[in-house]
């Protein structure tokens, strides 16, 4: 990780096996998607086109190609590459293959006694239920910080003192995640959020868990991206969590 900046960008986007086409590649207002024949991805969209994005249109592309673009420096571009490369992960039959699927009401830090730890959160994200009232310390570290955030330029010094951080998937777009992982070695990491590939070689680029969903209704899905609606997707997905043995 700290001599190739991309190596997890590359394990990410080497693992995207499908020559299947995108018909479809929208950036809406809160949410990325791009769409094939079969199947769909979604990620939180990104603003920053100060770039020159890779390609010119992802429509047209195997997903394959297009998951390419998650390494690029245009984070409007790079969040339809981490769609594309979760329209193949990110499929309900990958979940079942995987032992991934859990219903709704398993969070991503089930199993984790988190009764003393000091917990980071980078994102503005809630957590799970009883984090404060259990945790010794939680922190959490934003870039457009709200009341009683942490700017994320905090990370550096704060990051290092947790037991547990909590990462937002969209990390993976901004290209902040490689530097947050050193931050983070002697903690344990989990990724999550609707950007989160089900990416098992995640997993071996220093992070122990990934919870992210799948589509499981592309009709409301893509309403949602194209109406601008806020909230949580999750109605219309279904849940996954995979951890590191």
């Amino acid at each position: 990780m700290k001599n190739d900046f991309f190596a997890l960008y590359d394990a990410l986007s080497d693992g995207v096996e499908s020559s299947e086409r995108i018909e479809y590649a929208r950036l809406g207002e809160r949410w990325a998607l791009v769409e094939t024949a079969s199947s769909s991805g979604m990620t939180m969209f990104t603003e920053g086109h100060s770039i020159a994005p890779i390609f010119p249109s992802m429509e047209g592309l195997s997903l394959r190609e297009a998951a390419e673009a998650v390494k690029s420096w245009n984070l409007e571009e790079a969040s339809l590459g981490l769609a594309a490369a979760n329209a193949f992960y990110n499929r309900p039959e990958r979940l079942d293959a995987l032992g991934a699927r859990v219903s709704m009401d398993v969070f991503y830090t089930d199993g984790i006694d988190l009764r003393g730890l000091t917990v980071g959160i980078v994102g503005h994200m809630h957590g799970p239920r009883g984090l404060r009232e259990m945790a010794k310390a939680v922190y959490t570290l934003e870039r457009a910080p709200q009341e009683g955030d942490y700017p994320d330029s905090a990370c550096d010094l704060l990051l290092p003192r947790c037991d547990l951080v909590l990462v937002t998937g969209s990390s993976l777009i901004n290209k902040t995640l490689p530097h947050l992982l050193e931050l983070c070695e002697q903690a344990t990491v989990i990724l999550t959020g609707p950007s989160v590939p089900l990416c098992p070689a995640l997993l071996d680029c220093g992070i122990d868990r990934i919870a992210g969903m799948a589509i499981a209704d592309r009709a409301a899905l893509r309403a949602r991206v194209e109406s601008g609606q806020r909230g949580s997707p999750y109605g219309e997905g279904i849940p996954f969590l995979l951890k590191r043995e």
